[in-house]
């Protein structure tokens, strides 16, 4: 590996070598992961990585809906329970590292404080400035409130039902909609006591009229909601009086029975009067409307299309500051050694936010920062790259979390010549004629329709003010200024560009514009639907910041940064939730991070990138298997056995088809399940079909996951408009395929052919994660076979007892006698036993050598088609991997294994003579010259990490 330069991000501080990540809920909180801690020890791990820590939405399975970055989830056990958590980690030599979440919170429920600000003051809130609303949008009725799509039906008909209701508790008022708690700004009520105050006139005590009217008065004078221009201590007055208005009314109401039953009456009569009702809630911060009009009336930028994660303006340093106060304490404290971030395509300026985040850590940590220096904290960005497109060289990260790893290595099991066949298979069978690209491309299109249209017309009107100061434009329209932003998005080539405010950009951003200008006038053209040229050109401009004079160069910035924040969104959900469903060829390859377009990674396209790795990002993550990733690791290995046997897949296909028919169903929208959807089911059953046998629960995943997929590719149903008639027949067929006695058969017989190449994959693809250039994660219980399938099914519980035993017995049986327990765990390669070897000898290997796994150099190691092998080296130490694939092919299933004299008089060329120890066996090899037998090395294990002696 090359030195890094001085400019060159790296750290000097605590930095992982390897980790493993745990998903917390209150069902395994940090007291759990305590317990677990020894283990994980024992493993070889140098990190854990926790799933967000941050108080979020009370339920969350998954903690990114955060409610609260500046406390800990006091359902985990709070911040003492994630110090005792450090501590023992501590104790054990291990480090933690944390998920953050810099774009969004969850508001959902009334459980954000924040959010609940907002709602209640407005723009005078002193939370305003955290969330990115449009106070001021093109639909009038919009103007100054935040749309709150929370109805399950139009507004009108929720409130002559009596579904909204007024309620009271001492002196403070809210509405109520089952069972959503819903704020009412003490503003509002001006009116209303004053009426009240009026009307007790002469009926009340001289003392308690004179306070409920004086109450009355400071309600009417609190500054208005839409006060845009108020200082923060006008804000932070209007708050503290806010709260003086309701303790004094509380303690009114608690001490008068007249005030008490007069409040009540007032919350009555509205409640039974649906205009006075009415007015009330028109009167508040907020509108209240149906869900379904969310995705083209919503003001407020969203992750995503959740309703219920709202964005951040992370950009600006008050909030920058407030959300990662607690972080920094934690960095400070020593209890966090590391951060992980999510989704920061969606921040405003990534590049500048993770600046600011290493001076904050700096600061935390009591020293100095400038960007160049070494970088004083680890931290990973989640990152999806697209096939060519390069990490920015100047962020201050240490690279990704490790998804365009993930693809490179996935793709090397899949059996790139088999392509024609399969790509032939597939559209016989589902009749789909269409490449992923064109998928790809509608999928853009329709999330920008059904999903993200407010988005995409809140920058369209952005758009239009801008063409409007110039004479040049101003005569464009507002449709066709939608239309172009439509048709660029649904164009554009990667996730988003990084150009900043002062106009700096990463090299090739210009280019993805151009490119991105030039082909969404080519779809146009080539559907017949021409737009203006000067429609592009205008938007071109825009986007590269090409500007006459300085100040319109700061407009068109502030519409291309919102622009880069909606493209990521928009190809994430055309893509991965959509695309990925709909084009099913080979399902090992619809994976985040990935391109299905590309039938498999070439063993030097693999090599170019664990080189580049090696000199540029040698701390970047490397993943397997994520809580966001559409398969298991090993789920995925087996599918992609489906590409070294075409003609056997094809043959079972056929077979089943008589049977598939009779499983079909007549709905209101025509037979059901669709050929993409059953396609879909096939490999998906092959995939998880579990190694061990064991079926209880397999019908409810597989129907689960086949209502989830059928759901995201939105063709016959969908999430916002579920068809149930077709629901219930792919449903149907699923659990009728399963309990049918043929289909089973043959599902257990081709799970028994192809079982051990799919584990050899599964196995060679664990132990390059674990030695290739990088910090390796395993992902919790992917030491042992992971075949799982989307969330929620990824975040099953993880049997830990067995683990620890099954270690205990690794350790215990690795230091008598290594190869025989080698051979014993391949024996009964089903439990899972073997991988945990694997996973444990490479990471004790990791342990031992840290300079040679951490800094060493990447050499590919050229060993045919059917070895993925290359060294590790560093001053005398070298390690050399040897990973087989492709072995369905290269046995022809003559053998489970590709052991010993499978491989024929093939060579392996190592880096130097010596001996080398197979850490995985124990078993040595004297090498004089420079090549072994690979028959030789794996006489009796089919993998070996070999360490010079």
């Amino acid at each position: 590996m090359t030195d890094p330069s001085p400019d060159t991000p790296h750290a000097t501080g605590h930095t992982p070598s390897s980790s493993y990540r745990l998903q917390l809920h209150a069902g395994f909180d940090f007291a759990a992961a305590r317990r677990v801690l020894p283990y994980l020890a024992r493993l070889g791990v140098t990190d854990v990585y926790l799933s967000p820590v941050w108080t979020s939405t009370p339920g969350s399975g998954h903690g990114y809906d955060v409610t609260d970055h500046a406390s800990v989830n006091p359902a985990l056990g709070g911040e003492a329970g994630l110090r005792r958590l450090s501590a023992r980690a501590r104790e054990l030599g291990l480090g933690l590292i944390a998920d953050f979440v810099p774009n969004h919170m969850g508001i959902g429920g009334g459980h954000n404080p924040y959010w609940e600000d907002v709602l209640t003051h407005g723009q005078a809130s002193r939370y305003a400035h955290f969330f990115d609303i449009s106070w001021q949008p093109l639909k009038r009725a919009l103007e100054n409130r935040v749309l709150l799509p929370v109805l399950g039906d139009q507004y009108g008909r929720v409130l002559e039902r009596g579904e909204l209701v007024l309620n009271r508790e001492g002196g403070v008022f809210f509405l109520t909609y089952w069972e959503r708690r819903l704020p009412v700004s003490p503003l509002t009520l001006a009116g209303p006591l004053t009426a009240l105050a009026a009307e007790l006139t002469g009926k009340l005590p001289a003392a308690d009229h004179a306070e409920l009217a004086s109450i009355a008065r400071a309600a009417s004078n609190l500054p208005n909601s839409t006060s845009a221009d108020l200082t923060d201590g006008d804000r932070l007055a209007r708050a503290q009086e806010s709260e003086v208005i309701t303790r004094r009314l509380g303690a009114l109401a608690e001490t008068s029975r007249p005030v008490r039953a007069a409040l009540d009456r007032m919350v009555a009569q509205k409640n039974t009067d649906s205009a006075r009702l009415d007015a009330l809630i028109q009167s508040q911060n907020y509108r209240l409307a149906s869900w379904r009009v969310a995705s083209e009336q919503i003001n407020y930028r969203r992750f995503f299309d959740i309703n219920d994660l709202a964005a951040l303006r992370m950009e600006d340093p008050r909030v920058f500051e407030w959300a990662h106060s607690k972080l920094f304490e934690l960095i400070g404290d020593g209890v966090l050694q590391g951060v992980r971030l999510d989704h920061t395509d969606g921040l405003y300026d990534p590049a500048g936010y993770f600046v600011a985040l290493q001076r904050g850590a700096a600061r935390a940590l009591g020293r100095g920062w400038t960007p160049g220096e070494d970088l004083p904290l680890y931290v990973v960005a989640e990152k999806i790259l697209e096939p060519g497109e390069k990490l920015p060289e100047d962020w201050a990260i240490h690279g990704t979390t490790g998804y365009d790893f993930l693809a490179h290595l996935n793709g090397t099991f899949v059996d790139g010549a088999s392509e024609d066949e399969i790509t032939a298979i597939y559209r016989r069978f589902t009749g789909d004629r269409d490449t992923y690209g064109e998928h790809l491309y509608r999928g853009k299109h329709l999330i920008q329709r059904v999903s993200l249209p407010g988005e995409v017309g809140v920058l369209a009107e952005h758009l239009e003010r801008l063409a409007e100061a110039d004479l040049r434009f101003r005569d464009f329209t507002l449709s066709g200024l939608r239309e172009v932003i439509r048709e660029t998005i649904a164009s554009f080539p990667v996730y988003r560009t990084y150009i900043r405010e002062d106009g700096t950009r990463e090299p090739g951003d210009d280019a993805k514009i151009e490119r991105a200008i030039r082909d969404a006038g080519a779809h146009r053209a080539a559907a017949g639907r021409d737009l203006d040229p000067s429609l592009f050109d205008f938007l071109e401009a825009v986007l590269k910041l090409d500007a006459p004079d300085e100040a319109t160069r700061e407009r068109y910035a502030g519409f291309a940064l919102k622009f880069q924040q909606l493209t990521g969104p928009v190809t994430a959900k055309g893509a991965e939730d959509t695309a990925f469903y709909r084009y099913a060829r080979l399902l090992s390859l619809n994976e985040v991070g990935g391109d299905p377009a590309l039938f498999g990674t070439p063993l030097r396209a693999f090599h170019r990138d664990a080189q580049a790795r090696a000199e540029r990002w040698p701390r970047s993550m490397l993943a397997g298997s994520t809580h966001d990733t559409k398969r298991g690791e090993d789920t995925r290995a087996r599918i992609s056995v489906l590409s070294e046997l075409p003609q056997t897949w094809a043959a079972y296909l056929s077979g089943w088809s008589g049977l598939l028919r009779g499983y079909e169903a007549e709905t209101a929208t025509g037979r059901a399940p669709s050929a993409l959807d059953t396609y879909t089911f096939l490999q998906t059953a092959l995939g998880a079909y579990p190694l061990d046998g064991r079926l209880e629960g397999f019908a409810d995943r597989l129907a689960d996951y086949a209502l989830k997929a059928a759901r995201e590719a939105k063709l016959r149903t969908s999430w916002a408009a579920g068809d149930t008639g077709y629901e219930e027949a792919l449903t149907g067929m699923v659990r009728g395929l399963l309990a049918d006695e043929r289909f089973s058969r043959d599902l257990a017989e081709l799970h028994r052919r192809i079982s051990p190449y799919g584990a050899q994959n599964g196995l060679s693809a664990a132990l390059v994660r674990l030695t290739a250039p990088g910090v390796p994660d395993t992902y919790q219980g992917a030491e042992g076979w992971n075949q799982s399938l989307v969330d929620p099914d990824n975040r099953r519980p993880v049997d830990y007892a067995w683990r620890t035993r099954t270690l205990a017995r690794i350790e215990k049986r690795h230091a008598e006698d290594p190869a025989r327990l080698a051979a014993d765990l391949l024996a009964r390669s089903e439990d899972g036993g073997v991988k945990l070897l694997v996973t444990w000898a490479a990471l004790q290997t990791r342990r031992a050598h840290p300079e040679l796994f951490a800094e060493g150099s990447y050499r590919p190691v050229e060993a045919g088609k059917y070895l993925l092998a290359f060294a590790r080296e560093h001053g005398d130490e070298v390690a050399v991997t040897v990973a087989p694939r492709l072995t369905y092919t290269l046995t022809r299933e003559k053998t489970p294994w590709a052991l010993g004299e499978v491989w024929g008089n093939r060579q392996l060329t190592l880096p130097r003579p010596g001996t080398y120890r197979n850490v995985l066996t124990g078993e040595r090899l004297r090498v004089r010259g420079e090549k072994v037998p690979v028959a030789k090395v794996l006489e009796t294990f089919p993998l070996a990490l070999l360490v010079r002696e």
